[in-house]
């Protein structure tokens, strides 16, 4: 997906083919193995060495069945809004940025003076992409890139144009001495490094900001946190201004939803911050957004919000980052409530939930804090089995059942 676009995947499922894989591995194992080989001959004819092609794909023989599970269900699609921001922007993302901020000062400094992209933006983005790099560390998350995007182009019709395109791209950087076939890992989708890039967005924005000759996306904080800012700044991010801006909003309001005006115009309709301080650059635009509708929090975004989306193409995704962004920066919590219809929790009781869960058998996931979908499910398994309404959320009442029981 080359262009200012860094990520968009379509919500799509896997097709027949997937259904194949699990009712005949063996056939479909040598099915893949025989797109491999063939796939080779159109490398060769992109420039790609057979030497380069091979060390790559070495070891590669099957498809990865948990690339077409991750590739059914993405957060930005699936998850409330309420619920993606929980489990993306909380307590411990915001200390955890707060120490990086002071650890990677001198390089934020730098940064900043070359690309003019806000340093905590910069933060927010390597938090929500890779937990500050944790991810990158973690052999249940990171994939063999190669395996990963050979299976979308094997296996999903939809994906397989992208696919293919990333493959080459991918094995570009490869031969170019960028990274070893061995370090050549990322998501289900073929994103890489700590702000995880798709190749062909490597490509067109990697940075080597530590000057070691390469630009180092997996290895290299410096390198990657300069080329997220190189890829905002490219796509037009204004230095020194905001994403936007929490407000509250007239009755009404809904029918104006996207509507672009200048924030003076929007003044004028009756909108006015949550600080009740007037906007500072009355005459740019902003476009009315309400994630939840009337009853949430109501936001005029300002361009540098859209300016995010060409990072990840999803309003979930950029109001995680510029709230984040903001809290990392010492700006508290939104206004207004969401309108749940329960009770949230903190993220310590959130993990205590989990950890409650599995003392019952409902849960084997990760304890994190992160109520995810697995988490849900099991929410929804304790509520069944104790005979109360089967809602799947973390919720004061929830655990104050759970602690009576």
């Amino acid at each position: 997906m080359p262009g200012p676009i860094h990520k968009r995947f379509l919500a799509l499922g896997a097709g027949c083919l997937a259904l194949l894989v699990a009712s005949s591995p063996a056939l479909a194992d040598a099915g893949f193995r025989n797109w491999i080989s063939g796939f080779e001959k159109t490398a060769v004819a992109s420039g790609i060495s057979r030497g380069t092609y091979r060390a790559v794909f070495a070891g590669v023989s099957e498809p990865d069945p948990d690339v077409i599970q991750k590739a059914r269900f993405q957060p930005e699609f699936q998850d409330k809004i309420w619920d993606y921001l929980d489990n993306r922007v909380n307590d411990e993302s915001v200390a955890e940025g707060r120490r990086m901020l002071v650890q990677y000062k001198p390089w934020l400094d730098r940064i900043e003076r070359r690309f003019g992209v806000d340093r905590h933006i910069l933060l927010a983005i390597w938090s929500m992409e890779s937990n500050y790099g944790r991810i990158l560390e973690r052999q249940d998350v990171m994939k063999s890139v190669p395996q990963a995007l050979a299976t979308l182009a094997y296996l999903d019709p939809k994906r397989a144009k992208f696919a293919r395109t990333q493959l080459l791209a991918a094995l570009k950087i490869v031969q170019d001495g960028h990274v070893t076939p061995k370090g050549l890992t990322g998501s289900w989708a073929g994103a890489m490094g700590h702000t995880q890039f798709i190749p062909t967005s490597y490509q067109a924005y990697a940075v080597d900001m530590d000057g070691n000759g390469h630009p180092d996306i997996w290895n290299s904080v410096p390198d990657a946190l300069a080329t997220a800012a190189n890829l905002l700044a490219k796509n037009g991010w204004q230095t020194g201004k905001t994403w936007g801006y929490e407000v509250v909003a007239p009755d009404g309001a809904a029918r104006l939803e996207r509507a672009n005006r200048k924030l003076s115009q929007w003044s004028a309709s009756g909108f006015r911050r949550v600080s009740n301080r007037p906007f500072p650059n009355p005459g740019d635009n902003a476009n009315l957004v309400l994630p939840a509708g009337e009853a949430g929090p109501a936001f005029l975004m300002t361009k540098n919000f859209f300016v995010i989306k060409r990072y990840n193409n999803a309003d979930k995704y950029a109001l995680a980052v510029g709230h984040l962004a903001d809290r990392i920066a010492g700006y508290g919590d939104f206004a207004q409530s969401w309108p749940r219809g329960y009770t949230p929790l903190s993220m310590e009781e959130r993990y205590e939930v989990q950890q409650r869960l599995t003392r019952h058998g409902l849960y084997d996931g990760k304890i994190d804090g992160k109520i995810g979908s697995g988490s849900k499910l099991a929410i929804s398994a304790y509520q069944r089995r104790a005979g109360v309404e089967e809602d799947g959320n973390a919720s004061k009442a929830l655990l104050e059942l759970m602690r009576r029981q």
